[in-house]
């Protein structure tokens, strides 16, 4: 590793409060994967305090606890506002409204033909009663409701109120669907009252996936199935020259910003676990060639910025990532999984 690189590394780790030298070598082992050699350490250490980026502590014990200075502070500020400086205009900066970002997702073809794919396998008949949950804006709940027929229900449950909001405003045509607030974990549904249900990239944000699909099992009726599409975000693969660049990019997507980054893997062994069968698991693979659809799904620079800020990249590498993609052949795919569960019907 350059000198620059593991003193940029032990700002990072400074940043949320005093460490001493072991402390501060763990936390890099658990950003990066790997520790600095001693004469890594110990030298950017030296270097750092000659320079008065940081400062010693009194002892405390048999440890002498290391700090940033307001000088290592400012310049660590300075080198994460160089990434964003560096990017642009080429990338969008800021989180999109969710309606609007769930929108322009639904449009393209990919998602398209998955939603369609997952209509189909849920199998439902006219007349039954269907389960959005974390409907969100309500994009799903039209399709749903030509799949039940005039004389059929469906229920799309969200625990955002804009949401529900916007689904209601956007499904006021039809009699058949009612949006209501509330709580994947807790149901206000009477056990096996309903014919089929799913889920929509939803369980990757979920407090307790497992949960959510013990309460699903619940409320749905023997032979009823619950059709899930979660991504597996430790699958995202970015072009780079280096792979440690982009290891550290999906490392910090998976542990600090999608809740349960895995998912989309771990769907059959949960929904096993609540008591389902899952006859299928569908994987689909989304492949970006063109900057502008990766960045607005993948949200680029803010995520290589925040990668920066929590010490997974080094500014240095963050500039790095955000310039290969701006002016080389872009290369970025992740896959997402579809779950097929349904409810034994008794013996």
């Amino acid at each position: 590793m350059r000198t620059n690189d593991a003193q940029m590394l032990v700002l990072c780790t400074l940043a949320e409060g005093p460490l001493h030298g072991y402390a501060v070598n763990t936390a890099i082992e658990r950003l990066t994967g790997s520790r600095l050699g001693r004469g890594s350490l110990s030298g950017a250490l030296v270097r750092l305090r000659d320079k008065e980026l940081v400062e010693y502590l009194d002892v405390q014990g048999r440890q002498r606890p290391l700090q940033l200075t307001t000088a290592g502070r400012a310049l660590l500020e300075r080198e994460v506002r160089s990434v964003a400086e560096f990017a642009g205009r080429m990338f969008e900066a800021t989180v999109p409204d969710r309606t609007a970002y769930q929108d322009r997702l639904a449009a393209t073809d990919t998602v398209r033909s998955y939603k369609a794919s997952m209509l189909g396998m849920l199998a439902l008949g006219s007349g039954g009663t269907v389960l959005d949950l974390g409907c969100g804006p309500g994009i799903d709940l039209g399709p749903l409701a030509g799949a039940v027929g005039p004389y059929g229900r469906v229920l799309g449950i969200d625990h955002d109120g804009t949401a529900v909001d916007r689904a209601r405003a956007r499904t006021g045509h039809l009699p058949q669907v009612e949006v209501v607030l509330g709580d994947l974990h807790s149901l206000p549904l009477a056990d096996g009252s309903v014919d089929g249900a799913r889920t929509d990239r939803v369980l990757q944000h979920v407090e307790d996936p497992a949960r959510a699909l013990a309460e699903a099992y619940r409320v749905l009726r023997p032979g009823a199935r619950l059709v899930m599409a979660e991504p597996d975000w430790e699958s995202l693969s970015i072009d780079h020259p280096d792979l440690a660049v982009v290891r550290g990019y999906t490392r910090h997507l998976t542990d600090r910003i999608v809740r349960n980054g895995a998912i989309g893997r771990q769907l059959p062994r949960l929904a096993a676990a609540a008591g389902f069968t899952v006859p299928t698991v569908t994987p689909v693979p989304t492949v970006f060639r063109d900057l502008t659809a990766a960045d607005q799904v993948l949200g680029l620079q803010r995520n290589t910025e925040r990668a920066v800020t929590a010490g997974y990249l080094t500014a240095a590498q963050g500039r790095s990532l955000l310039d290969h993609l701006a002016h080389q052949p872009v290369f970025a795919s992740v896959t997402l999984h579809i779950t097929t569960a349904e409810v034994p019907t008794a013996a």
